[in-house]
């Protein structure tokens, strides 16, 4: 059964009035629905393409599935890149979500055309099919691309704010020590910087100067503290430095290297600023580029399931190939109705459908065997293929 969570486009051979079978659907569909509205339903104008053989038709009937879920797959991508963008905020979201200047639903409920001046409907169906191919994986490059170089410019910019926002064993200390805090210009001691666990502050506190010899007593002072770690300084001699450093690991105290510059200050302030910029025109330009990317591929998209129709179609009712379309958006609540006031109403197709599949030639059997794939998907007297609501 087709899903409740897509928009279904239908072809079916044109024998009359394409207006009046529109309006003669809606009259029943609101019938089985209160709530269905006009603006559920619209037509697909579907151009007359050049057929090509049979063998033509079957060849792209097999491939055009593996095709299909490719897109799909695609345009979903631009639409979770746009999602993470914008913080996965759905108002926002839907400001984005747009087909030249028109929401998804009104692209393909408001009497959908073919862009002919774009993908001219004299190609034959093979070319047709390269041309959408070829479009959607420049789409698809370009999109890798931008997102690549946006994800390597955030991840830099991440890594300099945790070195500010991390914790005390992590974090810079440029923004946290002072010159004051240090021991300076001298020959035979220096300062170490220390960052001791919570839990093990008292435990520091009574046995730090037995760590190593020549550490100056009652010289630790604590400088900064955060949820999990105190940082302290403590004057010791040079030459028991490597000493002093091997006894706080063995007691799970982290010894952080730090010199004050003056210049590093500088240098990390200037690199968190130059990465901020640049994730921020980054971010702009991928947020603009996917919004692009989406109109581009969604109607990329819409176009190769138009091709999927005809081909079907063609296989299915024979020619002349003039068909109508049709796009419907089943309300999740009514979509078994829905597609029973279809089949009711298409019931008239039945000979024709499935008289293509039936019968004890041979040569209508050797059909069968190479189109058997189609054959075992679900069958309706209607050609049906669904549109994902993949920005829901």
């Amino acid at each position: 059964m087709p899903s409740d969570q897509s928009t279904w486009l239908i072809t079916v051979p044109q024998d009359g009035d394409s207006e009046g079978l529109l309006q003669e659907l809606m009259s029943k569909l609101s019938q089985q629905s209160k709530t269905f509205t006009p603006s559920s339903l619209g037509q697909l104008y579907i151009p007359s393409f050049k057929t090509g053989t049979l063998d033509s038709l079957i060849a792209l009937s097999e491939e055009l599935p593996k095709h299909d879920a490719s897109f799909t797959a695609i345009v979903a991508k631009v639409v979770e890149t746009l999602r993470n963008l914008l913080n996965n905020d759905p108002s926002k979201l839907n400001q984005h979500i747009i087909i030249n200047d028109k929401s998804v639903d009104d692209y393909l409920l408001k009497d959908w055309h073919w862009n002919e001046e774009r993908y001219g409907s004299q190609r034959g169906l093979r070319d047709m099919t390269d041309v959408l191919v070829k479009e959607m994986t420049s789409i698809d490059n370009v999109m890798k691309t931008k997102l690549n170089n946006y994800n390597l410019a955030k991840g830099s910019l991440v890594q300099l704010q945790r070195k500010k926002t991390g914790n005390l064993s992590v974090r810079s200390l440029a923004d946290i020590i002072s010159k004051d805090d240090l021991l300076q210009d001298s020959e035979y001691m220096q300062s170490v910087l220390v960052a001791v666990p919570k839990n093990l502050v008292k435990t520091w506190n009574t046995s730090y100067e037995r760590l190593a010899p020549m550490v100056v007593p009652r010289s630790a002072v604590s400088l900064a503290s955060d949820d999990d770690y105190t940082l302290f300084s403590v004057i010791i001699f040079r030459k028991v430095y490597d000493a002093f450093t091997q006894k706080c690991r063995e007691n799970k105290y982290l010894v952080r290297d730090f010199q004050y510059s003056e210049d590093q200050i500088l240098k990390e302030r200037e690199e968190l600023s130059t990465a901020d910029t640049a994730e921020r025109e980054l971010w702009t330009e991928l947020l603009r580029l996917s919004e692009i990317n989406f109109s581009e591929a969604f109607q990329v998209f819409v176009h190769l399931k138009v091709v999927r129709l005809y081909v079907e179609s063609v296989l299915r009712y024979g020619l002349p190939a003039n068909y109508v379309g049709i796009a419907i958006k089943p309300e999740s609540k009514t979509t078994k109705r829905t597609l029973t006031v279809l089949q009711r109403h298409f019931t008239y197709l039945s000979a024709r459908s499935q008289g293509k599949s039936k019968g004890g030639a041979a040569a209508n059997e050797d059909f069968v065997g190479e189109f058997q794939t189609l054959l075992d998907q679900e069958f309706f007297d209607f050609v049906l293929y669904e549109v994902p609501w993949i920005v829901s």
